[in-house]
């Protein structure tokens, strides 16, 4: 590279560190002299970086936003940071996958072989659900290892830590794991790893920042079929509690004595229909018809149940319990 270009791109890397340089700092970082600098400032100007000098004892430049977009420099942590908001775009519902596909294979393109290698081992799921809740970050050299694992065919070796942890378990809470890594995955506003658990034999799902990789790696292997062979419908199903892709495994549905706006504002997942101006119909799921009964019950509404007989029994066993729970009966097994 020419001596000048090489310059050049020093600058332009300076100035997107911090807003204000002085001149003579610049010069001073460059190993050059005052006047260099000013002509190489001259020369981002041409090539349409909009850089301000403003004024003061020593004078300076400023890296501003500009009416058409220039050529960018990304460091490596950026450019990783970039692939992944790229890759997770399909979670934001904004109809931009297209567009984020072709900026990422505009980034991979000009990229040294390096670091485009680590971007191709980077592969993401994102799977669309509303967080209701902030959640613990995911250290970003943890999915780069869980990415290049799942890349390779490569059994993974980790610790995870359990909440609570497990009876008998490390008293850190660390439990050691071994599994066949399938997809890296977003939902709710976290990251989460399907793999084949080959301890347990099963499909699981694992929190990213509950995870601490222990190297090295084991041997690769063959990747199993994924129940269903998409992974956002089978990670959607374990979160609503089937074994696999699916629907939630209890659903039921009920008239509320609530109107429906108020009953739809917290209801996600369920489908709210519109009986009258303080009546609704509510057909909901969840994991359990206990858990489907407790759900219902929050709305602090009169409530009928339409169907199934399953959802009847469970408020009737709630009913008993909370009434004994207001008598202070003791519980008793079965109840």
């Amino acid at each position: 590279m020419p001596k000048t270009s090489a310059r050049l791109l020093s600058l332009l890397s300076l100035l997107q560190a911090r807003r204000d340089w002085p001149g003579g700092l610049l010069a001073q970082r460059l190993n050059v002299s005052a006047r260099t600098v000013r002509r190489d400032v001259g020369r981002l100007r041409e090539l349409g970086y909009p850089v301000l000098a403003f004024k003061g004892p020593d004078g300076g430049y400023r890296l501003d936003a500009g009416a058409e977009l220039p050529p960018l420099l990304f460091d490596d942590e950026q450019a990783v940071a970039l692939a992944i908001a790229l890759q997770t775009t399909t979670a934001t519902g904004a109809g931009i996958e297209e567009a984020a596909a072709r900026a990422l294979n505009t980034v991979r393109q000009v990229m040294p072989a390096r670091l485009r290698h680590r971007i191709d081992a980077l592969e993401v799921t994102a799977v669309e659900r509303p967080a209701h809740r902030p959640s613990p970050p995911a250290v970003s050299s943890v999915l780069m290892t869980l990415s290049a694992a799942v890349h390779a065919h490569e059994v993974l070796r980790f610790g995870y830590a359990a909440d609570p942890p497990p009876p008998g378990g490390d008293p850190t809470g660390m439990t050691p794991r071994r599994a066949e890594p399938h997809h890296v995955v977003t939902w709710g506003g976290r990251w989460y790893l399907v793999a084949w658990d080959l301890d347990r034999e099963d499909w699981r799902t694992f929190r990213v920042d509950r995870i601490t990789p222990r190297p090295p790696n084991g041997p690769r292997f063959t990747p199993r079929e994924l129940p269903g062979g998409d992974v956002a419908a089978f990670v959607a199903g374990r979160f609503r509690g089937a074994g696999g892709p699916g629907d939630w495994s209890c659903r039921g549905e009920v008239i509320l004595d609530a109107p429906a706006a108020a009953v739809s504002r917290y209801t996600s997942d369920g489908v709210v229909e519109e009986l009258g101006p303080n009546r609704c119909r509510l057909v909901l799921g969840s994991w359990s018809w206990a858990g489907l009964a407790s759900a219902i019950g929050r709305f602090d509404a009169d409530i009928t149940v339409v169907g199934p007989p399953e959802l009847k029994d469970a408020f009737a066993r709630l009913a008993r319990r909370y009434a004994d729970a207001a008598a202070g009966v003791p519980p008793t097994t079965g109840n």
